[in-house]
């Protein structure tokens, strides 16, 4: 399974955002990297070492310029450099679309990509009758969770839908989102009492509303 790094110049974002990231991908290996001696800062030496005691492939993404420098000489001192990659990409939005894709099963390549789409997510404000493709009939369900489709729950939500040959969209009034991105879930802003219709085409499309439907109901067991 790929494995995050994520270098910040604060070790209380880079630790911050280590743990978001891990609350949507429980068995994805992800650690933070930031500060130096307590001040702003990178460390070298702090970021070959989190490096280093990652097995496997890794992504790495970066808060700012000075950041990439200093990961971009940690990957070339490296034994085997070739198994990391160093992703241009929002830090936030990139961490947790990377941490959903690999909690999923996806290589480097593809957690690579989801990083750096992350950076260009609207389809959740989409309005309802822009899709072109005709859709499998869904089910519309209540959130009855107390706090809602928030991060926990839409991390849920794309990993069940993860490696199934289907498109599944959830819509809220008039907007709507691809049930595979966790950032376009987010961006419905679905709360306790809201209503959202789930749809789905694909060789997979009856499984996957199975699955949706099954977290909803369940309350993603915070209810």
């Amino acid at each position: 399974m790929t494995a995050l790094v994520l270098v910040s110049h604060s070790a209380r974002l880079a630790e911050g955002l280590a743990e978001l990231a891990g609350q949507m991908a429980p068995d994805v290996a992800i650690t933070g990297v930031g500060g130096i001696e307590g001040e702003l800062g990178t460390d070298f030496a702090a970021v070959h070492a989190a490096l280093e005691a990652c097995a496997g492939e890794v992504a790495v993404l970066y808060d700012l310029g000075s950041a990439r420098m200093t990961a971009e000489l940690a990957i070339e001192s490296l034994a085997e450099p070739d198994r990391v990659a160093l992703v241009e990409a929002p830090f936030v939005e990139g961490a947790v679309a990377a941490a959903v894709a690999a909690q999923g099963g996806a290589g480097l390549r593809a957690v690579l990509d989801a990083a750096v789409g992350a950076g260009t997510q609207e389809e959740s404000a989409a309005p309802a009758g822009n899709c072109g493709s005709v859709e499998r009939a869904g089910f519309t369900a209540e959130l009855v969770n107390e706090i809602g489709l928030h991060a926990r729950p839409a991390a849920a939500v794309a990993r069940a839908v993860a490696g199934l040959d289907a498109h599944v969209t959830v819509t809220k009034g008039a907007q709507r989102a691809d049930a595979a991105s966790v950032l376009g879930l987010l961006g419905l802003d679905a709360r306790k009492g809201d209503s959202l219709t789930v749809t789905a085409d694909g060789a997979d499309a009856t499984r996957a509303l199975e699955a949706v439907r099954g977290l909803i109901e369940s309350g993603f067991g915070e209810s």
